[in-house]
């Protein structure tokens, strides 16, 4: 799985050079953080209603809409999906409650 998500960051590192007028991604970037955040909650709620609608396939193709434009947001602000890869490895085997509590305040 790793392998699919670091060939699709580097084609969203690509697309931050590309035009605009030719590529989705370059004109998402080019409209700014917010304008991708707007877009992740708009997936966010598809995500959620195909899954309360109970449509496997509809679930799927939803969620992948939410983790690709989650991937955009991360290449915007300089991150890597192996970046969110780590924290989750980090977490692994740790008590949610645990680790929640483990966070800084503030």
């Amino acid at each position: 799985m790793n392998d699919v998500l670091d060939r699709l960051s580097d084609l969203l590192e690509q697309r931050k050079s590309a035009d605009p007028a030719s590529s989705y991604v370059a004109k998402l970037y080019a409209k700014g953080m917010d304008s991708i955040l707007k877009k992740i909650g708009e997936e966010a709620t598809e995500t959620v209603i195909a899954a309360k609608g109970g449509n496997k396939e509809e679930i799927i193709y939803e969620t992948a809409d939410l983790w690709f434009h989650t991937l955009v947001m991360l290449a915007k602000a300089d991150l890597k999906p192996s970046d969110v890869l780590a924290e989750l490895a980090r977490r692994e085997g740790l008590s949610g409650i645990d680790e929640k509590n483990a966070r800084p305040k503030g």
